[in-house]
């Protein structure tokens, strides 16, 4: 009678010998299967099931860490696709800036905005149903035969969103990140629609990048950072502000710091808990829905 062999193989490479098991499963593992762990040897199997126990670290106000800024880049992408495509096309400039209500007349010109225009004179901007101009006027820029400020408004404003972008993404998290930067981008238009001329077009990525100017001060102040370099940051951002009055929309600029800084106090302050996220998810629903009612009973106000 032959002696039954002793041989041993690896679970997952049976043609292979081993004689080492998992600490965890105890099941035979080959060395490509083979994981340190703090006492012997894991299979990979068990290396994956014990990751998904382990707590994940969070941002300051408990958004994913992330250390490379990928939604600023996806944004500075964007902004210059469609710098791109208005260069080639400009007629998108006049089509997806920010315009609250003008005519477009038979001659091609633009006219102030009334009810009961002539039939042959065409409505434009949010009265005529265009809402989507909320948004994307922020995606645009003023086009290179703009004068000297022209091509110059798209490179600040990519050179901002570039700084900021690398320092706030990382406190938020992408998701956050992202909700922050589109809110303020309405809360931008919205304050051009309440405090600007209705007919005046606008367009730019300020708005957003102010709003994330007001969510670093805000969340440099909730983790205690030294705030000496941050001041004057925010003390610049301030001058530019002014500066802008007699450059581009002030009003945008406005808009934009002061909702960004509303949505980044409801994410720096919310207490740590199970319904953090939700209350935070509650507080940009709610400061999203105040800025669409707002725009919505104003546009109803100007038909």
């Amino acid at each position: 009678m032959e002696p039954e062999s002793t041989v041993t193989t690896c679970y997952r490479h049976p043609a292979l010998e081993s004689y080492v098991r998992c600490t965890r499963c105890e099941r035979f593992i080959c060395p490509d299967c083979m994981r340190e762990a703090s006492v012997g040897h894991q299979c990979v199997e068990c290396v994956r099931e014990g990751a998904k126990s382990v707590r994940q670290a969070r941002t300051i106000v408990g958004g994913r860490i992330s250390r490379t800024p990928v939604v600023t880049y996806v944004l500075i992408a964007l902004n210059v696709l469609a710098y791109l495509a208005e260069v080639v096309r400009p007629a998108i400039v006049e089509r997806f800036s920010m315009v609250a209500a003008r005519l477009l007349g038979p001659d091609g010109a633009y006219y102030v905005y009334q009810s009961g225009y002539p039939a042959d004179y065409q409505a434009e901007g949010l009265v005529a149903g265009e809402w989507e101009r909320l948004i994307t006027s922020s995606f645009l820029h003023l086009e290179p035969t703009e004068g000297t400020f022209g091509l110059l408004h798209i490179v600040m404003n990519m050179f901002s969103l570039w700084t900021l972008g690398r320092a706030v993404e990382p406190m938020l998290g992408r998701s956050r990140y992202l909700a922050l930067y589109l809110i303020s981008a309405l809360g931008s238009s919205v304050f051009e629609l309440f405090l600007a001329d209705p007919a005046q077009s606008s367009l730019g990525a300020s708005g957003a990048i102010f709003g994330l100017g007001a969510a670093y001060y805000v969340v440099a102040r909730r983790i205690g950072a030294d705030m000496r370099a941050i001041n004057r940051f925010m003390g610049f951002l301030l001058l530019w502000l002014l500066v802008s009055a007699g450059l581009t929309s002030w009003q945008g600029h406005l808009g934009g710091l002061l909702t960004g800084g509303v949505v980044a106090l409801a994410y720096a302050y919310v207490p740590r808990g199970p319904r953090r996220v939700l209350i935070q998810a509650v507080a940009c629903a709610a400061v999203l829905a105040v800025l669409v009612l707002a725009a919505v009973l104003k546009v109803a106000g100007l038909k």
